[in-house]
């Protein structure tokens, strides 16, 4: 009976320890909208591409840094210091690595919409 116990409590820590792994990092919209010949649809468009983009990147960062404080959690008595290092800076590398990408495609899209408003002015 201890022995079917203890192999199905390991079958479900194998089973949701990798739901923690499936962070999908979010696809970057592939085309922006051309401001100096779009339409103000299209930039509409674009924006909401640009907020879906970013609310999906901020379900990507939830989930890694989830994924993180769960492994830091599980593994807190076994990790040495240089592990734990090692770890939060992969942690941080990811993270930096998101926002980068997200922050740059603001700004290609902020540059679409300046050129949107150079080419009809009020």
């Amino acid at each position: 009976m201890k022995v079917s116990i203890i192999a199905a409590t390991l079958a479900l820590a194998v089973a949701v320890g990798p739901a923690y792994a499936a962070c999908t990092y979010p696809k970057s919209p592939d085309k922006l909208p051309d401001g100096t010949v779009a339409s103000k649809d299209e930039m509409i468009a674009g924006k909401k591409l640009v907020e879906q983009y970013n609310s999906d990147m901020n379900a990507y960062l939830a989930c890694i840094k989830l994924e993180y404080d769960t492994q830091l959690a599980s593994d807190a008595a076994t990790l040495t210091p240089e592990q734990k290092a090692e770890l939060e800076k992969r942690q941080t590398q990811k993270h930096n690595a998101a926002i980068d990408e997200l922050e740059a495609l603001a700004g290609r899209f902020n540059e679409q919409i300046r050129a949107y408003n150079k080419a009809h002015p009020k």
